[in-house]
């Protein structure tokens, strides 16, 4: 196994347990900005004010750019507004890759880009975000920057919550890489005993519902 592989786990578990310690995973009744309800939530945009915690995120991010996507296969780095731009613009700087932005509205004045930066035509696009549901946000940038020219055929996010996001972009021809899914993150919490068997029960019930 590689490096990576050998580490993956590790990481995983680094992250769980930041994600508990800065309250960015959360358990309850919420309710999501698709209007879903869950019985946790996960709230990346809570990490940035971590400097040690951003530092272990972005290591993960790097490590799946790296070892998954590959850099020669990355010509620009897409960040999608909010969680994923903070994350994009540091992983574009560690790689020396160019950074595009999506707007969440195009502009209404000039070339009414939905897309901010310089995108030659042709560019291998790798779309970071920090979380994915059903993909739907992740799509609408895809298609953006393929109106703009751009080729996208990976998109790197932390945690994927397993509601129809990964077949999603495989109907749209690309690969959805994250570092873990909300099961095994948890699962890997409740073996270190920082997780009830009712919190991830709740979380397995949810996901099972999704995939009905």
């Amino acid at each position: 196994m590689t490096e990576w592989g050998d580490n993956k786990k590790d990481i995983i578990r680094d992250l769980g347990k930041i994600l508990l310690k800065t309250d960015a995973l959360q358990f309850g009744n919420f309710s999501l900005s698709s209007g879903k309800l869950s019985p946790y939530y996960i709230d990346l945009r809570i990490l940035p004010s971590f400097p040690e915690a951003m530092k272990k995120t972005l290591e993960a991010y790097l490590g799946l750019l790296k070892n998954i996507v590959g850099l020669g296969n990355v010509d620009v780095i897409c960040g999608i507004p909010t969680s994923g731009l903070i994350y994009s613009a540091l992983i574009a700087h560690e790689v020396s890759k160019p950074l595009i932005y999506s707007r969440k509205d195009p502009k209404e004045y000039g070339r009414l880009r939905k897309i901010e930066g310089t995108l030659a035509p042709g560019s291998k696009v790798t779309v970071v975000d920090d979380l994915a549901t059903t993909g739907d946000s992740i799509i609408e940038v895809i298609e953006a920057i393929r109106a703009e020219g751009g080729e996208v055929t990976d998109a790197i996010i932390l945690i994927d919550r397993l509601e129809g996001a990964h077949q999603a972009l495989k109907n749209k021809g690309v690969r959805l890489v994250s570092l873990t899914n909300i099961i095994e993150l948890t699962d890997y919490l409740y073996e270190m005993k920082l997780l009830e068997l009712e919190q991830i029960t709740a979380i397995r019930n949810q996901v099972n519902s999704k995939l009905k």
